[in-house]
């Protein structure tokens, strides 16, 4: 739903989506995690400058489904551990990086950001 909101509200914008959760037979599936850095590519990258940082990327959650507890803390588990380290990784080099919680959350983000009311901090 995101690629599709973000085609149809930003349609110059370049983005491209992670293919982690498309269904692949094995041999098909080796090759594509052959062409990855690692297993913990995050779910959306936005190739737009804005507000002081080189792009946006999320990891996409569904909603309802937050990485986080009631208290804040990053629940267990070492995929979401992953998945915080490289969001930290990328925002220290100058990306906002992000978890996205449901359409509704990811795409008042990308609203935000396109608009550029999300800026850096220096």
């Amino acid at each position: 739903m995101l690629a599709s909101y973000i085609r149809m509200q930003y349609p110059k914008v370049i983005f491209t989506s992670d293919s982690s959760g498309i269904r692949l037979p094995i041999g098909n599936a080796k090759k594509m995690l052959a062409l990855k850095s690692h297993n913990r590519i995050p779910d959306m990258i936005i190739m737009k400058p804005m507000g002081g940082y080189h792009g946006l990327i999320l990891e996409l959650k569904r909603t309802g489904e937050s990485p986080f507890r009631k208290d804040g803390k990053l629940k267990a588990g070492e995929h979401l551990k992953g998945q915080q380290d490289t969001i930290l990784q990328l925002l220290d080099e100058g990306y906002l990086a992000m978890f996205g919680v449901g359409f509704q959350h990811a795409h008042r983000i990308v609203d935000k950001y396109m608009a550029g009311e999300l800026k850096k901090i220096v």
